[in-house]
């Protein structure tokens, strides 16, 4: 067993380094008061196959990318925050006696870790964190346990350093999600314990994640993304993957890409939307959510927000975590603008710069 940086504070600021399975995106911020700017961003797509479903197939190409991402960035920094996906890592709240030192509780959480970790231990990283004590109970602490497969972890620790970065924290990617979701809540309508959605589309994975009062209650993922539209667009009209994704993003393709390529996809994508919340509303107490925010590159869509307000019937927005944040000299808004919606992890990576 491992012992690994998913609580831990780092003490210098640190690159956000999002490794999705299409692409590596980076941000950069500095902080002055409550205040955020972006210092540097870029975003560089991933050769085909480097990243299965979040799984790293070829560390090679993924540091090669990494590295060409941080150049092309301008960024000077190299502690670099990324993070693990939520679904392979088991997050568990335990009890354990007040007062212990975290060597003692570590060590008492090894003694105990078969009860919570259903791998061999010495294939496991896991950190943990204090969260408060026990109500009624002074003598006992809550801890909040995380732990994943070593190889997730060490895969991308390999990356980075390979590409030259110095990976301080490995993050869990619901956690750094729920950081960058503190730079949305004033898009909303009301203030208040509100019953928020996000439906994130990657280009393989749509991960749908519910908050309550800013912290995520429910989450969940299914394979479905962006790289379909993108492969029917290739198959249709016998372009290459990169001039399928180019055209995707500007324009130029015939006439009947709306009703016969597009329109399909959006369709499908609704229902996705519309059964991620039958599965939250009967697997919790809640009936009802209050605002759904749409995140990803696919949220950019033209007409897309309007249409899942109307069949779903929840007030829907896209994602933008650089709403309030000014900008360097360099970074390009219009750019930065485009890809918002799919930097959450990135942003939420770069703000553990200031925990």
């Amino acid at each position: 067993m491992e012992f690994f940086d998913f609580f831990s504070n780092p003490s210098k600021p640190m690159i956000g380094l999002d490794i999705s399975s299409s692409a590596v995106k980076l941000i950069e911020l500095s902080k002055t008061g409550d205040a955020y700017k972006v210092e540097a961003y870029r975003v560089l797509p991933l050769p085909p196959n480097t990243v299965v479903e979040k799984n790293i197939a070829d560390l090679d190409a993924l540091s090669k990318t990494i590295a060409s991402v941080v150049k092309r960035s301008g960024s000077q920094l190299r502690d670099t925050a990324a993070a693990v996906s939520a679904s392979s890592v088991i997050t568990k709240e335990i009890e354990l006696p007040a007062g212990l030192s975290d060597l003692q509780m570590e060590t008492q959480i090894e003694v105990e870790a078969d009860q919570y970790i259903p791998y061999p231990m010495e294939e496991v990283a896991f950190d943990f964190d204090v969260i408060g004590e026990v109500e009624n109970n002074p003598d006992l602490v809550r801890v909040l346990l995380a732990a994943c497969r070593q190889e997730n972890v060490e895969h991308r620790r390999q990356a980075l350093e390979m590409a030259g970065l110095h990976p301080k924290v490995i993050d869990v990617e619901s956690f750094a999600v729920e950081r960058a979701y503190k730079l949305m809540e004033d898009q909303l309508d009301q203030i208040g314990d509100q019953v928020v959605a996000i439906a994130d589309i990657g280009a393989t994975v749509f991960t749908f994640t519910v908050l309550v009062d800013g912290k995520i209650i429910y989450d969940r993922e299914q394979l479905f993304g962006g790289k379909q539209l993108t492969e029917e667009i290739q198959r249709r009209y016998g372009l290459s993957w990169e001039e399928a994704g180019e055209a995707k993003r500007k324009g130029g393709l015939p006439e009947d890409y709306a009703t016969e390529v597009l329109a399909p996809f959006k369709e499908s994508l609704i229902q996705h939307i519309a059964r991620s919340l039958q599965f939250f509303y009967s697997s919790s107490h809640f009936n009802y959510v209050d605002q759904l925010f749409l995140a990803g590159g696919v949220s950019v869509i033209e007409g897309l927000v309007d249409e899942v307000e109307h069949v779903i019937g929840l007030p829907t927005a896209v994602a933008n975590p650089f709403a309030n944040m000014e900008l360097h000299k360099s970074i390009n808004a219009s750019a930065l603008a485009n890809d918002a919606p799919a930097m959450l992890l990135a942003v939420g990576l770069a703000m553990r710069s200031f925990e």
